[in-house]
């Protein structure tokens, strides 16, 4: 399966979900106000991880595109890349998690795994199968000792 809709254009169509959600079917409050102001604390901390990660991108000069994954030109396993095999993704969960938090109630939580379920099957899997194509062994070892989300494998 090739990637179709670009991951930033599913994390709007997730957010605007989350959105209804809160607006049509709130459930219970889970953050109240001024509590729900700590959203911002996971959103900001998502953005500048999906930055970071494309800065390295930018830096190594490889594709940003995720569409199109076997135009990569290079491996990058630096920077926040340590830490996770795909911190752009692991920066837009965040960013959702987030705008959860700052809408308060219940019913957005749903959509944040559903978003992580999707961005792993119709992005991340088709990554993962190009990039072992383009760099073999060298990616089946980044993929021994760097988790999909996050933290060490090994």
């Amino acid at each position: 399966m090739k990637p179709r809709i670009p991951p930033p254009i599913v994390t709007l169509i997730a957010a605007a979900l989350m959105w209804a959600l809160h607006r049509w079917a709130p459930m219970s409050i889970c953050f109240a106000a001024p509590w729900n102001l700590l959203g911002v604390l996971p959103a900001l901390a998502g953005i500048a991880t999906a930055a970071a990660a494309v800065r390295r991108f930018r830096r190594a000069q490889t594709t940003t595109n995720p569409l199109n994954p076997s135009k990569a030109s290079h491996l990058v396993t630096d920077g926040v890349f340590r830490f996770s095999r795909n911190p752009m993704y692991l920066g837009l969960t965040l960013f959702l998690t987030g705008w959860a938090i700052w809408l308060g109630t219940a019913s957005p939580w749903f959509i944040v795994p559903l978003f992580v379920i999707f961005i792993t099957v119709a992005q991340i899997r088709p990554e993962e199968q190009a990039l072992g194509q383009i760099f073999g062994e060298e990616y089946a070892d980044y993929r021994r000792h760097v988790s999909r989300w996050i933290g060490r494998a090994s």
